[in-house]
């Protein structure tokens, strides 16, 4: 298989400054009150691993990942004497880093493979209504066909009108091909039909969308089982990815969408938006950790070049750099 990922350098460049750019009112919360503590206090004791702790909660770690940090500090500074705050900084680095790394899925930066036998690379698509489901599709259509893929896109959220208005939309903007049927068809023969002509066409890559609804586990567990079966009929290993969207702005509420979705179908990845809208930008490291699964876009900004690979080093990097 051949690997595709790496843009060039100029592009990474770009890709830091976005990032910047986009963490900027997360840096700014995270760095006020980081910054406070680091300079009022001398050295590291339970008062001060407290207040950090607060702060990694307020800023959308979550408690249990927060707990985790917390530990894994507290057990560095008891057994390498680290006292002040210079080492606090830098510890505090290491481990979210550290944590980051350890859900990630060993790909690298490389963003799809190319199938030896010419089947399309297919990724599946799952998320509510409001988290940039649709504008994470087309965005990636653009990304993969910059990079001379050839992209087909499906509308298997069949259950609202507007949902393949706005992809079709997309699709134009973009000027890849779209495959779709009347609302209320059956999103799985909508799969079908997509990877169909994909392949007829030669296609490398295929994105399909999917209901964009938290109805009850059963019901969306079976609906996406049965689009995942399908799709095998036409090509075996679909889907290669299944990649659920998370608005990053929504803190919290964001937890319980994974929750929801990791119990009704196997994710493999995940796409965190909007970050540049909000000041929860830790909601990244608290989600990859809790469910184990790799943040592989992250969206960081409204343009349709804004949204990018997730590289933890970069991630880490811009949220502590003043």
């Amino acid at each position: 298989m051949a690997f595709f990922g790496l843009f060039g350098k100029k592009e990474t460049v770009d890709a830091q400054t976005s990032l910047d750019k986009g963490l900027a009112r997360t840096k700014e919360s995270w760095f006020k009150k980081l910054g406070r503590l680091l300079t009022s206090k001398r050295k590291v004791d339970d008062d001060v691993l407290d207040e950090l702790e607060e702060i990694l909660i307020t800023s959308d770690v979550g408690v249990d990942t927060t707990v985790k940090i917390i530990d894994r500090i507290q057990a560095r500074a008891q057994r390498d004497a680290y006292s002040g705050s210079d080492e606090l900084n830098r510890i505090l680095r290491e481990e979210i880093e550290g944590l980051l790394a350890e859900t990630e899925d060993g790909n690298g930066r490389n963003e799809i493979t190319d199938h030896e036998n010419g089947d399309p690379y297919v990724i599946m698509v799952v998320g509510v209504n409001g988290v940039g489901k649709t504008t994470t599709i087309g965005k990636l259509a653009h990304r993969f066909q910059k990079a001379g893929k050839k992209v087909v896109l499906g509308a298997a959220d069949t259950f609202r009108a507007a949902a393949i208005e706005q992809l079709e939309v997309w699709a134009n903007r973009v000027g890849v091909p779209i495959i779709k049927q009347q609302m209320g068809s059956d999103p799985a023969s909508v799969a079908f039909d997509t990877l169909s002509s994909a392949k007829a066409h030669g296609a490398d890559v295929v994105i399909i969308d999917t209901a964009g609804r938290l109805h009850n586990n059963v019901g969306l567990m079976n609906e996406l089982s049965k689009i995942k079966n399908v799709m095998k009929k036409v090509v075996p290993t679909a889907p290669d990815e299944v990649l659920l969207v998370l608005d990053g702005s929504t803190g919290q509420n964001a937890f319980e969408q994974a929750k929801q979705f990791t119990k009704a179908t196997e994710v493999t990845a995940l796409a965190i938006t909007k970050l540049d809208g909000t000041a929860k930008g830790g909601v990244v490291i608290g989600v990859s950790d809790q469910f184990s699964i790799p943040v592989k876009y992250i969206g960081v900004g409204e343009g349709i070049d804004d949204i990018q690979i997730f590289d933890r080093k970069a991630f880490v990097e811009s949220l502590f750099r003043e």
